[in-house]
């Protein structure tokens, strides 16, 4: 294997011996080629998406399993969904090498045990409904590599996300690679190759859970009300699907609670809270398609 990202890279040599404005623009030189390099991996992105919508659908789970900053960005992306889509927890879930106390510090070595990668995916009964994503920056972490062949023994659908070519891909029906070249400090993958990977993450759960109906036009219409800014951004979502005053949405609001898809079927078609609830559960929970009969 062709280990892109432990190279040095040329145009930052002398590293040190640069002013911090200069330094800066380096990074954002380098920071620049994400993008491209990314949308050469959307087809390959979009498979995947399929395959993990298909799973989802018959209740299926989603997990990044990955070490260090890689770890740290699936924990990260999953964390994230419950509270945006209003998702269980269980739903998508990261998984880092280490466990919680390498969200916060170093165990790298964490990284180099296959047995431990295996024994994860055993601990959370992954079953062929599963979809395990890998994520290995250089494409080399032992526990990685563990978790992904016991997930594919068992049926789950698999992928790796990396910044390397791989050449043995025995244990991944999906291989997501986006090559950035060497980081501007050599074989610190926290730079490009962790900001591809944040958006990778990024473009995989949104786009899954936006054709899994939790997203109606742009608008988060099953967010959680952890907070006083997404209980306003609940009302202005009701407002302007409902079409109705801000008095109308705070009450259908407070009648559904806190369930905002509740809330705008109460507000548009003057439904009482279990009518509601009713309604959509006939319809599979989707609010396009109520909206599409009405």
């Amino acid at each position: 294997m062709d280990n892109i990202t432990e190279k040095q890279n040329s145009k930052s040599e002398k590293l040190n011996k640069l002013n911090s404005l200069s330094i800066l623009n380096l990074i954002n030189d380098e920071d620049s080629k994400i993008t491209s390099s990314i949308k050469k991996s959307i087809p390959r992105i979009n498979f995947l998406i399929q395959d993990i919508i298909k799973k989802m659908k018959n209740n299926g789970r989603l997990f990044y399993v990955g070490c260090g900053t890689s770890g740290r960005l699936g924990v990260l992306d999953a964390s994230e969904c419950p509270p945006t889509f209003g998702v269980s927890k269980d739903t998508v879930q990261g998984i880092i090498a280490g466990g919680d106390l390498a969200l916060k510090e170093s165990v790298e070595n964490a990284e180099d045990s296959l047995i431990d990668g295996l024994k994860i995916i055993k601990e959370k009964k992954v079953n062929k409904d599963d979809t395990i994503i890998g994520i290995s920056a250089s494409g080399s972490a032992k526990y990685v590599h563990g978790a992904l062949k016991e997930a594919k023994k068992r049926g789950a659908t698999t992928a790796m996300i990396s910044c390397n070519n791989i050449n043995n891909r025995k244990y991944f029906d999906h291989l997501i690679v986006v090559i950035l070249g060497p980081e501007v400090i050599t074989g610190s993958t926290r730079m490009k190759a962790g900001t591809a990977t944040k958006m990778i993450l990024n473009m995989i759960s949104t786009t899954v859970m936006i054709k899994l109906g939790h997203v109606y036009n742009n608008l988060m219409v099953d967010l959680k009300l952890k907070n006083k800014k997404l209980f306003n951004r609940a009302l202005n979502i009701i407002m302007k699907i409902a079409k109705v005053d801000e008095e109308v949405a705070k009450k259908s609001l407070n009648e559904s609670k806190g369930n905002i898809k509740i809330a705008i079927v109460i507000s548009k078609f003057s439904k009482g809270f279990y009518e509601a609830k009713k309604l959509l559960k006939e319809n599979n929970n989707s609010l396009e398609r109520i909206l599409k009969s009405k």
